[in-house]
């Protein structure tokens, strides 16, 4: 998706949409890139209900990434059930560790410095930049992979490795200057409102009339993307 009308269309559509449509989560109300961390971590592979109570908990009892670096590990595990997937918290405490001895005690804002940590992916620094940092910095979960995917009409598998290339060019030609957290923000929301992988609501979509997949009939691009994040 080149800087073109259908880029235009596509930031002004869903910034709009998402003012009036945006989900009310409890990560969206703090910049603190700990407690953005813990909630990245949390979703992979959880459901929003379902982390919502239990991001509350993990934040009450650890309210620092000290005391999550200082953590017993028999207590961690019984906090973290029943989100399941234990090496979660096991990295989680890790890469609080990582950041009390090598960073002072705080969550990097570069991208090389949080890729340099073990347990942080390019997807986790990416989420990281963007909603706890401001930066204009692209990011791909599963729900951007679809929105983006459909849009420009993409076939095929997106976890491959041509796809991924591909994604996450057009996840940085989207975002407006300066307006990076909130296209992301929109994406994943469309992505989990609206563009759905199974019976997407297409007449419902402000991105309908330019999308891709909806002149040509065929909203099928694949759900899949670089890891399962269900939101």
């Amino acid at each position: 998706m080149a800087a073109s009308s259908s880029l235009r269309a596509f930031q002004r559509k869903l910034l709009a949409w998402y003012r009036l449509h945006q989900r009310q989560l409890p990560w969206r109300e703090t910049r603190d890139p700990y407690r953005i961390l813990v909630s990245e971590i949390m979703l992979q592979q959880t459901q929003v209900d379902r982390v919502i109570p239990k991001y509350h908990e993990f934040l009450a009892r650890y309210p620092s990434i000290q005391s999550l670096a200082q953590a017993q590990w028999a207590e961690l595990r019984r906090l973290w059930y029943p989100l399941g997937y234990n090496i979660r918290p096991r990295r989680l405490r890790d890469i609080a560790r990582a950041a009390v001895r090598d960073h002072e005690g705080r969550i990097p804002d570069s991208y090389d410095a949080l890729l340099g940590m073990k347990g942080i992916g390019r997807y986790t620094a990416s989420a990281v930049l963007s909603f706890a940092y401001e930066q204009d910095t692209p990011m791909v979960d599963t729900n951007v992979a679809r929105v983006l995917g459909r849009y420009v009409g993409l076939k095929g598998d997106l976890k491959s490795a041509l796809r991924q290339r591909r994604l996450w060019q057009l996840a940085a030609d989207v975002i407006p200057r300066g307006r990076g957290y909130d296209i992301n923000q929109a994406m994943m929301d469309l992505g989990a409102t609206i563009c759905t992988a199974r019976a997407p609501r297409c007449a419902r979509c402000p991105l309908r009339s330019t999308c891709r997949s909806v002149i040509l009939d065929a909203p099928a691009a694949s759900a899949r993307a670089s890891r399962p994040r269900p939101r």
